[in-house]
């Protein structure tokens, strides 16, 4: 039986998952042509691998095998290259960095700063996914590091302190609920919204609704906080964003910021490894920036 690298991470991307389509999306994939690739896993080496349902997959004996072969030999090529890029002039290297969109929009710009400028050898690949989704693909070693809130159970991920996302409701001026000191989110289901065109933290404030029998009432979608913001002003809805964002946009929109009193949307946010001892030289060096409180700089 003959499996490349790829056959492997997605496979893995499956188990983790328990989903054939999301497993396939994780390992840029389509689903036609991930569930091909994984009939052919099978047909190779005349074994069942996974056990498929309703519910999703799941491995079987021989799955389960082959997954934990998979993570050790995809920790080794990490290593590997690793190691051999300490001693390889002008080898450019790349850490994959997974985080929310509170991270990536509010927090990593002025932190991933300096440490690239330092480090011209190496490329961020980064990417954008809810908390959960950042803990499931750190733990398979699809990323290196990843950025996510408490809101999710990190497992066996070593964690460090990174920052503090509070979410806010931003509404234009005068509007009736611009005097309350602080709101719960229910109250803003029956409000026309302003959402983002795309990303995790929408995906969130979806699920959120959902959870509580709602939904939002979506007017437009922006695809950035200062576009919420700017509509908002000029009255046209309602939107949640990070305080952060909220701050920046009022000096040039007419917005009251009001927090939100839900215990989810303050999040602590954490950088999260699997296990040190198994970083490339450059993440590791990337990981111990991250943590370092922020202001302080690390080379």
């Amino acid at each position: 039986m003959r499996f490349d690298l790829g056959d492997l991470r997605l496979f893995l991307a499956v188990v983790d998952a328990g989903s054939i389509t999301r497993g396939a999306a994780e390992a840029g994939l389509s689903l036609p042509a991930a569930s091909e690739r994984l009939r052919d896993m099978e047909a190779a080496g005349d074994v069942v691998l996974l056990e498929r349902s309703r519910r999703g997959v799941r491995p079987t004996e021989a799955g389960e095998a082959l997954a934990h072969h998979a993570r050790t030999i995809l920790r080794q090529i990490a290593q590997m290259r690793g190691e051999l890029g300490a001693y390889a002039r002008g080898l450019r290297a790349t850490v994959r960095l997974l985080a929310n969109t509170a991270a990536i929009t509010e927090f990593l710009p002025e932190r991933l700063g300096p440490w690239m400028a330092a480090h011209p050898q190496v490329d961020i690949e980064l990417k954008e996914r809810q908390s959960l989704d950042i803990a499931r693909s750190v733990t398979a070693g699809f990323a290196e590091i990843g950025i996510l809130s408490d809101a999710v159970d990190a497992g066996s991920l070593h964690l460090c302190p990174f920052a503090i996302d509070r979410l806010v409701a931003v509404v234009p001026r005068g509007h009736s609920l611009a005097a309350k000191d602080r709101l719960q989110f229910a109250e803003l289901l029956g409000e026309p919204f302003i959402g983002l065109a795309e990303g995790a933290l929408q995906d969130n404030l979806d699920a959120r609704a959902a959870n509580i029998g709602g939904r939002l009432k979506m007017r437009v979608k922006m695809r950035t906080f200062e576009g919420i913001c700017r509509m908002a002003g000029d009255g046209a809805g309602i939107g949640v964003i990070p305080a952060t964002a909220a701050r920046r946009c009022r000096r040039s929109s007419p917005i009251t910021a009001i927090p939100l009193a839900d215990r989810w949307a303050t999040r602590r946010l954490s950088a999260c490894i699997r296990n040190e001892p198994e970083l490339t030289p450059s993440a590791r060096s990337l990981f111990e920036h991250l943590a370092q409180p922020a202001g302080r700089k690390r080379r």
